[in-house]
């Protein structure tokens, strides 16, 4: 027993084991073999390094996104007169994050004070106090019901409401849109990115964007394809919309900003490329656009009163995408090792047309394959010695 086990020891530290190689003289066979070893290092090479660089590391995006806009519009509506509008009017939040909107119409209901008064029809039409249900309020309302129905006009009754006074009319939109110059208004992006792994920052002020340069230059995709100054109606455009039809009842712009940095090259060719994606469908007539309200507050006669503005406009999502490369011994290996690997299929694919498809196969299998039926029998092994030794 422990002279068998020394044998297995020795046998499995000091013997070497290597396939049997069967070199076969088949065409089809060999070209097969040749072209499916040549798709799968162009695959290797082609996709694997050059394309998706299988040989870096990569790191992920951090950014930061600033935007400031300038414009100025002159409006002669009714309710409110001459009016300058500047950015601190027409922009939402005023301080210009990542998402933003421009208004470019809006309908104004001026003078509102808390008290009673009817409610439209198509939120509170009754026929008697009974229809009003006193305290209660209708999802299409702008009020709590006081449990009467009053008159909305010589024809119509409604139920009365508390709430701000007079209710909001929103029936008509302007047409053309009030602020329809808007689409002249210019925005300016600050964008600040880094990759930690790498320790890189970089910001959309390239090194080419110089100080006399972003006075005078807007961004077009072939001429200044890296100035950060926008017209909005040219933002609009390249999304594929138009803007005197957005303005009207608003509308979602998306505004992609793309780093994708090989920083195997010099940190000056990390550049940041800019796309525009129209994200409102006209195609539904179920509430169109983008719109919301806002009031300006004050006191007249010791009274709170306010002006309430329902803002339709465009809104403006930026978003940050990209990412960062560099050579890393770890994934190049790692890449070289599965490409070998990959090598294999060439012989399973041809072993398997081989043994299986061709008119030779019973050859090849006996070519490739011996056959061992059972271990020899130990007479057997004696007269094989004897016969050796005459």
């Amino acid at each position: 027993m422990g002279q068998r086990c020394m044998d297995k020891v020795s046998s499995f530290l000091f013997e070497y084991d290597t396939p049997r190689m069967v070199l076969v003289r088949n065409k089809k066979v060999g070209l097969t073999f040749r072209l499916i070893q040549l798709i799968v290092l162009a695959y290797i090479i082609g996709w694997v390094f050059l394309y998706e660089k299988g040989y870096q590391t990569q790191d992920s995006i951090i950014s930061s996104v600033s935007v400031k806009l300038k414009g100025l519009t002159l409006t002669n509506e009714s309710s409110l007169g001459p009016h300058i509008w500047d950015v601190v009017d027409y922009v939402f939040p005023p301080q210009g994050d990542s998402s933003f909107v421009v208004m470019t119409n809006f309908i104004i209901t001026p003078g509102q004070k808390q008290g009673t008064c009817p409610e439209l029809p198509d939120a509170g039409l009754c026929s008697q106090d009974s229809d009003c249900s006193k305290g209660t309020y209708s999802r299409q309302g702008q009020g709590i019901m006081t449990g009467k129905c009053v008159n909305f006009n010589a024809s119509v009754k409604t139920c009365e409401i508390f709430g701000w006074c007079p209710v909001e009319v929103d029936y008509h939109v302007p047409n053309p849109a009030l602020l329809s110059e808007a689409e002249k208004f210019t925005m300016f992006i600050k964008n600040s990115i880094t990759f930690p792994k790498f320790k890189v920052s970089r910001r959309n002020l390239v090194e080419s964007v110089t100080t006399q340069y972003l006075k005078k230059c807007t961004y077009h995709k072939v001429t200044d394809p890296l100035c950060p100054v926008f017209d909005l109606g040219y933002v609009v455009k390249e999304s594929g919309q138009n803007f005197s039809v957005l303005a009207v009842k608003g509308g979602v712009v998306g505004i992609t900003i793309d780093w994708n940095c090989d920083l195997d090259w010099p940190i000056r060719y990390c550049k940041p490329v800019y796309q525009f994606h129209g994200l409102y469908n006209d195609d539904s007539n179920v509430s169109p656009g983008f719109n919301f309200r806002y009031g300006k507050y004050y006191r007249e006669d010791g009274m709170e009163k306010r002006t309430l503005y329902k803002v339709f406009g465009i809104r403006f999502d930026i978003l940050v995408n990209g990412k960062a490369g560099k050579f890393d011994i770890i994934p190049t290996m790692t890449t070289i090792g599965s490409g070998i690997g990959i090598f294999g299929v060439a012989s399973v694919l041809c072993d398997l047309l081989l043994l299986h498809f061709l008119q030779g196969r019973d050859y090849y299998k006996q070519k490739k394959f011996k056959y061992a039926e059972q271990e020899p029998s130990k007479s057997h092994k004696k007269g094989k010695e004897m016969d050796n030794m005459q």
